[in-house]
């Protein structure tokens, strides 16, 4: 057992890594109550799969354009303030949120303005947490150390979107937003306890050519974009996250409790994939697991389309019941969240070990870009193809396009698929 759980060393080594871990694991569970709930509340507003989708492409432009700058002035800049800086600014964000729902407002264009505001300050806060870790653990670590980001990430995604469901059917929005208040305010504490953070190496002033300078060295480092390149393949064509209101709506029954299992099934697999890591430290050809592990959240976001399409043709569930397809559909969510887990460990790890230490903000505010743009716009795809296809239909068609443009991303970079962490190649 002990070799196939999680590896530690990184928390016993490093305090501060521990103390950045913590912060995250506590704040992880609020953000995520907070992503789900305005996801349902703007559901329950307006009745459109369509609207709850257009919550991703609210929240992509500011990510993108804040997430390419502020990689830039990550590597300018003490990395440990603009964390805390930017925190800062998530923070009032979940405090708006909370402001929102506890005076009644139910202005749909609101919430999207806050999402906008939240999207541009994470897509600064995350390349700056991010391009830290290399600086807190040993290189050998950062297998085990990112593995453990990806359990806090899990964890997050499990409980949240769990007890956003629970939470919002039983006391309303305005305590499910206060929660994420609360819980935010321990990352703020973790950042705040660092040391300062410089870039080392060759520091450059933050800007459009420094911004450029980390485009281009993404375009001469195959390996690297082949990170990003996978990752996109899966968020935009097979992400079934907008979907879950209506599913849970009018296809499983159970309304906004079950569209919060069905997003927690999803991070139980990734936080079981994280707490059972321990065997990743000996993956040595990581490109080709990243290839692998793409394909099988493709395959396993399909097998839950299926799902929900016999659901559907078996007759719509009735008020007050809940589908027996519930528990097959869980299953295959939670199956794609251990596969989007052991890639991300790899992508990160794979990012981390080929980049300098002064082009590591840049290159980490263009993986938060994908990362966590790729989602957003799959939410609007999602979204529009739910409203066209229908639910599972639309589940099912991405999962088959994410695995069709996987086998074709390898067969144009089969160098990706030699990889080997030993000799780390951009």
């Amino acid at each position: 057992m002990p070799k196939l759980l999680a590896d530690t060393a990184p928390l016993k080594e490093s305090p501060d890594f521990r103390r950045m871990w913590v912060g995250t694991s506590l704040s992880s569970i609020g953000a995520q109550l907070t992503l789900v709930a305005v996801s349902l509340e703007v559901y329950e507003l307006t009745r459109s799969t369509f609207a709850v989708g257009a919550l991703g492409i609210v929240g992509l432009v500011p990510l993108v354009l804040a997430g390419l700058y502020g990689g830039a002035i990550v590597d300018a800049h003490d990395r440990r303030k603009v964390a805390l800086y930017s925190g800062l600014v998530l923070w009032s964000c979940a405090g708006l949120f909370a402001v929102h729902a506890w005076s009644g407002i139910g202005q749909v264009w609101l919430l999207y303005v806050l999402i906008a505001i939240h999207s541009a300050a994470a897509g600064v806060n995350q390349p700056a947490r991010n391009a830290i870790i290399p600086r807190l653990v040993r290189l050998e670590m950062l297998p085990a150390a990112n593995a453990l980001n990806m359990m806090t990430f899990g964890l997050g995604m499990t409980i949240g979107p769990l007890l956003a469901g629970v939470l919002v059917a039983n006391v309303g929005f305005g305590w499910t937003y206060t929660v994420d208040v609360v819980t935010f305010t321990a990352a703020i504490w973790a950042l705040f306890r660092l040391p300062p953070v410089p870039p080392e190496g060759d520091v450059r002033k933050a800007g459009l050519h420094s911004v450029l300078e980390g485009l281009k060295f993404l375009r001469t480092k195959p390996n690297i974009r082949m990170t990003f390149l996978v990752d996109l393949a899966a968020m935009v064509l097979a992400q079934p996250r907008a979907l879950m209101p209506a599913i849970g709506a009018v296809v499983l029954g159970g309304g906004e409790a079950t569209a919060g299992l069905l997003l927690a099934s999803v991070a139980a697999g990734a936080f079981l994939a994280a707490l059972f890591s321990g065997p990743l430290g000996q993956v040595r050809r990581q490109g080709l697991a990243v290839l692998w592990c793409v394909a099988l959240w493709g395959t396993a976001i399909a097998v839950f389309g299926t799902v929900v399409v016999l659901a559907r043709n078996t007759g719509p569930a009735l008020d007050g019941d809940v589908s027996p397809w519930l528990l097959p559909a869980a299953a295959a969510l939670m199956a794609a969240g251990a596969a989007d887990t052991v890639s991300g460990v790899f992508r990160n790890t794979i990012l981390q070990s080929a980049t300098p230490d002064a082009m590591r903000g840049r290159l980490q505010g263009i993986f938060i870009v994908v990362v966590a743009g790729g989602p957003r716009l799959g939410d609007a795809v999602a979204g529009g193809n739910g409203e066209w296809l229908g639910e599972g239909m639309a589940a099912l068609a991405g999962g088959l396009a994410c695995v069709l443009v996987v086998g074709l991303l390898h067969r144009l970079q089969p160098r990706f698929a030699r990889y080997d962490d030993r000799h780390p190649e951009p």
